[in-house]
Parts: C-alpha cells; sequence; structure tokens
C-alpha cells in the first residue's frame, strides 16, 4: 500500500560438510522442561531452519519453551535499561545512526560465529500484529533463557509451527555474551558498554548484543522498522498511532507521545500502550500486546478517527471535524506546543511520511471513517485525562459547538503549517490536503 521494497533473503552459510557434520549431532526439544529429564530426538526441519538464518546447532535448542519452564531453568527478568544505541540500516526517518551493508554483514557473521558455538540454543517465535491475516511472524535465536523470556513479552503468540509456514519470517538474534571485537564493531565509548542494536530492513533483521534485550523502547522501535516493509506487502497500512476502547468503540488515535504518557484515563482505555498500529481491509490491529492480553484478536473497524494537537494560542478549537485530506494534513504536520513531528513519529520508519499521509487519507475516505481534531491545550494548560474524554465523548457524540476563532490567529498559525510543511516536503501537495 505504501510501495514499500519487499526484502531479500540471503543464505548465511558456512561450510556446507562442517554444517552437515555438526547438523547431524545437534538435538532438540519442544516444550519440555529445561533440567534433562529424557532422550532428546533429533528436529531435523528446526535445525535446518536455523540453519538457514546463518546459526548451525551445536547440541541442542530449547524451543517455544514457556515462561514457567524458563524461570525454572534459570532465567530471571532484568531490570530495565535505556538508551541503548540502535542502528538502522535502509532509508529511514528518524535520525538514528546508520550501518553499512558490509558493517552489518560483518556484525551478523560474528553473531551467528557465535551462536553456533554455544551448547544450548534458546528459539521463540511470535508475531508482530494481532492479526494473522496481516502480521510479521518473528523467530528470536538466543544464547540467554532470560533474553528470550523478556523478548517474547514483546510478541503475540503463534501456533508452534506459523514461522515455518511463513513466506516472509524476521528473526532476532540476541547475544548476550559477546567479545570485544563485536562491542567495538559499530562504535567505542561508555553508551555502548551494556551493549546496543543493529537493524537491517532488507534483511529482516535485528541484532541485539549485550543487555540490549532489556531496553524495551528499542526493540519495539527497532521491530516497528523492519515489519513496515512485509505488513505493507501483505495489505495494512501501519500507522504510527493507537487503537483505544470508547464505550462499544474502537478509536483510532494519533498524539503527541507525551500526551498519552501523562494521561493514565487514556493509557487505561489503549489496546495497546505501545504506539504502533495496522490498518487492513480485514479490520485493524495493534503491534504489541500488554502483559494482560497476549492472545491474537481481529478489532472490528474504528468508529472514528482522532488527531491531537496542542495549540496555546487559541487558534485550534477544543475539537472540531475534519474532512479526509484535513486529517492527512495535520497528521502530516504533527504540530506540538510550537513544533512539527512529521506524522507524530520520531521512531525511525522506512515509510515516507507525506505517502503514509496519503495512504491514511484514501483508508479514511474508504471507510467513510469520522475524523476530528483535539486540541490538548485549554488557556495555555494541558487538558487533564477526564477533559480529554470529554471532548472525544462530544466528538463521537456529532454534536460539535459552533465555536468562531479570530482570524489572525487562525491565519498565523496556518502559516506556519504552509511553510513548514512546504520546505519539509515541497509545494505539489494533494488539493484536498489543507488546515
Amino acid at each position: 500500500m505504501l510501495g514499500f521494497l519487499r526484502r531479500a533473503v540471503p543464505a548465511e552459510a558456512s561450510s556446507q560438510a562442517a554444517g552437515i557434520r555438526q547438523f547431524q549431532c545437534a538435538y532438540h526439544r519442544s516444550n519440555e522442561r529445561l533440567s534433562p529429564s529424557r532422550d532428546q530426538e533429533v528436529s531435523y526441519p528446526l535445525n535446518w531452519a536455523i540453519a538457514g538464518r546463518g546459526v548451525i546447532v551445536k547440541d541442542k535448542v530449547f524451543h517455544n519453551v514457556e515462561t514457567s519452564e524458563l524461570q525454572k531453568g534459570g532465567a530471571t527478568y532484568p531490570d530495565c535499561l535505556s538508551g541503548i544505541p540502535l542502528h538502522v540500516r535502509g532509508d529511514v526517518t528518524g535520525g538514528v545512526p546508520d550501518v553499512s551493508k558490509s558493517q552489518f554483514a560483518k556484525l551478523l557473521k560474528l553473531v551467528t560465529f557465535h551462536l553456533s558455538s554455544i551448547s544450548c540454543l534458546y528459539v521463540q517465535d511470535g508475531a508482530i500484529g494481532s492479526s494473522a491475516e496481516c502480521d510479521a511472524k518473528v523467530r528470536i535465536i538466543s544464547d540467554n533463557p532470560s533474553a528470550v523470556m523478556s523478548l517474547s513479552n514483546v510478541l503475540w503468540k503463534i501456533p508452534d509451527r506459523a514461522v515455518s509456514h511463513d513466506t516472509s519470517p524476521l528473526t532476532i538474534y540476541a547475544t548476550s555474551s559477546i567479545s570485544n571485537n563485536i562491542k567495538t564493531l559499530l562504535g567505542s565509548g561508555t553508551q555502548y558498554a551494556n551493549g546496543f542494536a543493529a537493524a537491517d530492513i532488507e534483511r529482516s533483521s535485528l541484532i541485539l548484543c549485550g543487555k540490549a534485550f532489556a531496553d524495551s523502547a528499542i526493540v519495539k522501535d527497532a521491530l516497528t522498522a523492519i515489519t513496515a516493509p512485509i505488513l505493507s506487502a501483505r495489505g495494512g497500512l501501519p500507522v504510527p498511532g493507537w487503537l483505544m476502547f470508547f464505550g462499544d468503540s474502537i478509536v483510532l488515535l494519533f498524539a503527541p507521545v507525551e500526551i498519552i504518557r501523562s494521561c493514565s484515563e487514556i493509557q487505561k482505555a489503549l489496546l495497546s500502550i505501545d504506539c504502533g498500529a495496522v490498518m487492513s481491509s480485514k479490520g485493524p490491529t495493534v503491534l504489541f500486546p500488554n502483559k494482560s492480553r497476549r492472545e491474537p484478536k481481529l478489532f472490528s473497524k474504528p468508529s472514528a478517527a482522532i488527531i491531537v494537537s496542542s495549540d496555546s494560542t487559541g487558534a485550534i478549537p477544543p475539537v472540531s471535524k475534519l474532512s479526509p485530506g484535513q486529517a492527512a494534513y495535520h497528521f502530516l504536520a504533527g504540530y506540538h506546543d510550537g513544533k512539527f513531528v512529521p506524522a507524530y513519529n520520531r521512531a525511525p520508519s522506512p515509510a515516507d511520511p507525506l505517502a503514509l499521509a496519503s495512504s491514511l487519507s484514501s483508508n479514511l475516505k474508504e471507510d467513510d471513517t469520522p475524523t476530528y481534531l483535539i486540541n490538548a491545550k485549554h488557556s495555555g494548560k494541558y487538558i487533564d485525562g477526564k477533559g480529554f474524554m470529554e471532548l472525544l465523548e462530544l466528538a463521537l457524540s456529532h454534536n460539535l459547538l459552533d465555536i468562531k476563532t479570530e482570524d489572525f490567529r487562525v491565519g498565523e498559525l496556518r502559516g506556519k503549517y504552509r511553510s513548514f510543511i512546504s520546505s519539509k516536503f515541497g509545494k505539489g501537495l494533494p488539493e484536498e490536503f489543507f488546515f
């Protein structure tokens, strides 16, 4: 839908003869206790699948082990980290450091060699997106049960063989034990002391070194970027927004992340507190589950879309109705406290914001979705969660007040919008995009 390029999956292989010898003595055990209790049987399909991702099984694999069993085997939840460096290879917005094709290839070679030397591998499967019709299957390969347990919390549960039947699975390589040559490949200094993350959108691969798996924000940002081309190729429209319950309705919400974080009333209504949703003909889904909601589910189509801006001048009324073109325009601007964040997205993304706004406009028009603009500020102060929910209720009641705003304030803000968008995206906007 957004014209993402479908990625190619290169085969990473070592010496074929040596690989076969190692493969023939590999073991696999699915959903068992981690303490050895009976003879293990070789699982050739799984081991071949792992070998296809560049990792040769040396001894045994623990596949899709339940959390309780991982904990019995010594896995623990680590303290949450933040600020882990993230490098992304691909044409992305978001200002993250780039990684070259040769750098990523060298890093992947070092990581897969390390994982191939480990006696016990932990493999966990899941998905990004809660709809089987439009999701991205994920396979985690790790040397650490704690990493697997932590990472599995950001994935939706899927059937055991779903990854093997998927045409475009992505791979997370999580190596907690890393050598100095891996640590210094992309950079040095204190910011790399706890590890780093490197993502390659073309390869659909994410490498997490050291304790990077404990930085859930970085992990989710990287997975959102990697999965966007896959979800788009499957007919989905990945958008940087939220789905929320309002009564019996589902509402699509676009807002500055600071506003979401500051309002507990909004957070309680969200289907997932993490940013990221996918619109499709089958219905919307969220990318990441809440801890209390692990089973995949397809939701009904949104009854409305809400775009939140924050303007203290009074140029934007508390709540107003938008056409699909106006909605796309305000979404593209991402106006918040005098600043613009295109498409409300600060994370790395392979989607062009203008193409994303155009696709959103088409989606809203096709589904005839009512769209409203809410101003998160009143009299120079942020409205609280209760006030926001009242404005949301007013919008969905279709009984909006006719509020007149002084022309000079509207004109001044309209000029700021026009100046930013024309400088950022040129002057060739669709005619239906306007303030």
